[in-house]
C-alpha cells in the first residue's frame, strides 16, 4: 500500500462520514473494551456502523460494538467510536491508526482515548479510573514507520507531551466536581492478545508502569502527529498477573467495566462539558 493510496483511503472514509453527518464536531472519543455504553447515552445520535465506511477496519473483539456515533452530551456534540481495532487481531499498525487519521482529516482537534487496563500499581483497585500522564510503547510497532506523508504531519513529531497537560487538568477538575478519586499514571502498551506473565508485570512495575493494556498508544502517536490534543483515561478492570492469586479472564474485564459504567459516563460528560 503506497502512502498516496493510504491518504486517499483516509480521505474517502472521511467523505463518507461527512455525507452521513450534518456537522462534524471538534471533539472525539474512542471507547475501550466494555465502555461503549457511553455512545448509547448521546442525545440525537446518528449511528454509522464501521462496515458501512470504506476501508474502515472491523473490530471483532467482545465489548467493541463497532460503530461511529455523533450526538450530544452535556450540551456539546461529539464523535464517539464504540470499538477499535487492535494489533493482536492481525491488523497492520497503520490500519489500527486508520480511525484516528480519519478523525484528523475531519478536523477533530481534541481526542479522548479510553481503554480497559490491568492494574500494575498495587495501590489501584478494580474499577478505578486513571488519567494517563504518559505511555511506554512495548508493542514493537509505531504507526509512523515508512515514508512520511507531510499532509498528515512532520517526519519527526515531538512526543514530550503526548497527553495534554491542559486536558489532564480539565479531567482533574471534572473529578473534583463529581467527588471522584482520579489517580494519574503511566500506561504500558503490549502487543497481546495473551495477558502478561507475573514476571512481565514485575518488569513493567520496575520501569515505571502503573497500568498495562493492548491499545491506545498507536492512536495517541498518530493523534499527536496530526497535532490533536489528547486525553487518555484507563479503566482498571482487573489487577495484572501476579498481583492477586487468581487467573485473568476477559469476562472479568467486561464485568468491571459494566459496574463502573455510571461513574465513567458521568466523568466523560463532565470533562466534555468543561472543554
Amino acid at each position: 500500500m503506497s502512502e498516496m493510496k493510504y491518504f486517499d483511503q483516509v480521505e474517502e472514509a472521511a467523505e463518507a462520514i461527512r455525507a452521513r453527518v450534518p456537522e462534524v464536531p471538534g471533539v472525539a472519543i474512542i471507547l475501550g473494551s466494555g465502555l461503549g455504553d457511553f455512545a448509547g447515552s448521546l442525545g440525537g445520535a446518528v449511528e454509522v456502523p464501521y462496515g458501512e465506511l470504506p476501508h474502515w477496519p472491523a473490530s471483532r473483539v467482545i465489548g467493541h460494538s463497532g460503530k461511529l456515533v455523533v450526538g450530544k452530551t452535556n450540551g456539546r456534540t461529539i464523535v464517539a467510536l464504540a470499538g477499535r481495532s487492535h494489533l493482536y487481531e492481525g491488523h497492520d499498525v497503520r490500519r489500527v491508526a486508520f480511525a484516528v487519521r480519519v478523525l484528523g482529516c475531519l478536523g477533530i482537534h481534541t481526542l479522548i482515548l479510553t481503554n480497559a487496563a490491568g492494574g500494575v500499581n498495587t495501590s489501584f483497585a478494580r474499577g478505578a479510573l486513571m488519567v494517563i500522564d504518559d505511555h511506554i510503547n512495548l508493542t514493537g510497532h509505531n504507526p509512523l514507520v515508512g515514508e512520511n506523508d507531510e499532509r498528515f504531519g512532520i517526519r519527526f513529531p515531538d512526543m514530550t507531551e503526548v497527553y495534554s497537560a491542559r486536558l489532564r487538568h480539565v479531567a482533574d477538575e471534572a473529578a473534583r466536581a463529581l467527588n471522584l478519586t482520579l489517580p494519574h499514571g503511566i500506561y504500558a502498551a503490549l502487543l497481546g492478545p495473551s495477558y502478561e506473565t507475573p514476571a512481565e508485570i514485575r518488569y513493567l512495575r520496575t520501569i515505571g508502569a502503573d497500568a498495562v493494556g493492548m491499545s491506545t498508544v498507536p492512536e495517541a502517536i498518530v493523534a499527536r502527529h496530526m497535532k490533536m490534543g489528547v486525553l487518555g483515561i484507563s479503566c482498571i478492570t482487573n489487577m495484572a498477573a501476579g498481583v492477586l492469586p487468581q487467573p485473568l479472564d476477559h469476562a472479568e474485564v467486561m464485568e468491571t467495566a459494566a459496574k463502573v459504567r455510571g461513574q465513567f459516563i458521568a466523568l466523560l460528560e463532565c470533562i466534555i462539558g468543561q472543554l
